[in-house]
């Protein structure tokens, strides 16, 4: 399977890919396996999946821990080297093109005190909901990497 219809059946055709790129055969190792299981974990478990609701949390503190995953996934790389090129390949283009422009605006605008503003911190939640449909797309891709069952659905909302 080449890599473009791997993540066309995630729907994840907006990503800007390099067509080299998309045109590779698509063959996860051990070690893509064992770098998405790891980041699937992460994320599985942190408030970039878990929903923020209005009456809990801080916005602040929720910024930083979606602003970890990117040392997160950065140690699980170098962690498992060269040989988990495929994972390293979907991580960086997420980490780039989805979770960056997210925190680069938010951080910004926390320093800038958007969080002792309501309606900012309203807008923030709003946004947070956003990116963490789309990471929820990425944490499936990321169960599927790691021939694992998906865990994304195991709780009712």
């Amino acid at each position: 399977m080449k890599l473009k219809e791997w993540l066309d059946q995630w729907s994840m055709t907006s990503l800007n890919i390099n067509l080299q790129f998309l045109e590779m055969e698509w063959e996860p190792k051990d070690k893509d396996r064992d770098a998405a299981w790891e980041l699937y974990v992460e994320l599985l478990t942190r408030i970039t999946t878990q929903r923020l609701p209005q009456e809990h949390g801080d916005e602040k503190t929720a910024l930083d821990s979606v602003y970890k995953i990117f040392e997160l996934t950065r140690d699980i790389i170098k962690r498992n080297g060269p040989e988990c090129i495929n994972f390293a390949k979907i991580a960086v283009i997420i980490l780039n093109q989805v979770i960056r422009p997210f925190t680069a605006d938010w951080h910004k605008k926390s320093l800038q005190g958007a969080f002792s503003d309501p309606v900012q911190c309203e807008l923030f939640r709003k946004e947070l909901s956003n990116l963490q449909d789309n990471l929820h797309t990425y944490m499936r891709m990321l169960a599927d990497i790691a021939k694992v069952e998906n865990l994304t659905e195991l709780e009712e909302t």
